[in-house]
Order: structure tokens, then C-alpha cells, then sequence
């Protein structure tokens, strides 16, 4: 084998070698972004989702004057969804589901959010969460957190 074969033998090989490294490289770099993109995506999903089953909540109390009970509460929030003309028109693009039972379980996991409300003192306030994230939605102890979620 002459000089000017096995240069153009050794370029060929390197080249290769070069365009797989490239190619490891770019794929190294870029699935991780993907992964933390589509977490923040999902998170924005929760997020904008447990926004939504508070504005039903608050207006759950200014209809019947209090919060549901913590015991079957978020079921309620489903029932009142179905059950308000104005709430139903607009479910479709307030919580983006296809089955409206479906609002209250988090895109994330399928886990059903928890809610608690303390209705001992005045103003009653409610707690809501996200099982799989510690994103809350307002709070059992503190007036000034009514309402407030927990990652603003």
C-alpha cells in the first residue's frame, strides 16, 4: 500500500470516526434539554390545571358561601364544574380535558390532587396540592396565603 492509499484510507476512517463523535456529542447534549423541557412543560401543565380548580373553588364560594368539605371536596368541585352553566361552556378550554371528571388529577401522574380546608376560623381557607411536587395552592394556617400558590 502506497503513501497517497493509506492517507486517503486513514481520512475516510477519520472522517467517520469524526461525524460519529458529532453525532454523540449532539445527542449528549440535546436529550437532556428535551428531558428538562418537557418537565417544565408538564409542570406548567400542573400548575395552570390546580390555577383553574382554584377559580372553580372561589367561585364554589362565593355561589354557596363556604368551600366544599374536605371530605369528598374535590368531587364536588367536579359536580358544581357540570352542574354551572358558565363553568361547563367554558371547561374545555379552562381545564383541557376531554372528560371533565378528569380536572382534578394531575396531568403529571395521574395522582388526584389532595385538598384540605380549615374551615374553624375566618376566612375559611383551603389548602390544595400537587401529590408529586410540593406546589400548593394556598394555606390551613395563614390568611394572607388564601388563594396563593406556592411557587410565585
Amino acid at each position: 500500500m502506497n503513501i497517497d492509499t493509506r492517507n486517503k484510507v486513514l481520512s475516510i476512517v477519520l472522517g467517520i470516526i469524526i461525524i460519529g463523535l458529532t453525532y454523540v456529542l449532539y445527542d449528549s447534549i440535546i436529550t437532556p434539554y428535551q428531558e428538562v423541557i418537557e418537565k417544565q412543560e408538564m409542570t406548567e401543565r400542573v400548575r395552570t390545571r390546580m390555577l383553574a380548580i382554584k377559580d372553580v373553588l372561589v367561585q364554589y364560594e362565593n355561589t354557596f358561601g363556604k368551600f366544599p368539605p374536605t371530605e369528598g371536596g374535590l368531587d364536588s368541585v367536579v359536580q358544581f364544574v357540570q352542574t354551572d352553566s358558565m363553568l361547563s361552556m367554558r371547561s374545555d378550554s379552562m381545564f383541557q380535558v376531554d372528560d371533565i371528571n378528569q380536572i382534578v388529577y394531575s396531568p403529571r401522574d395521574g395522582a388526584k390532587f389532595v385538598y384540605t380546608v380549615n374551615d374553624t376560623i375566618r376566612p375559611p381557607l383551603y389548602l390544595l396540592e400537587d401529590p408529586g411536587t410540593d406546589d400548593t395552592i394556598g394555606s390551613l394556617e395563614r390568611t394572607t396565603m388564601r388563594n396563593a400558590p406556592s411557587w410565585n
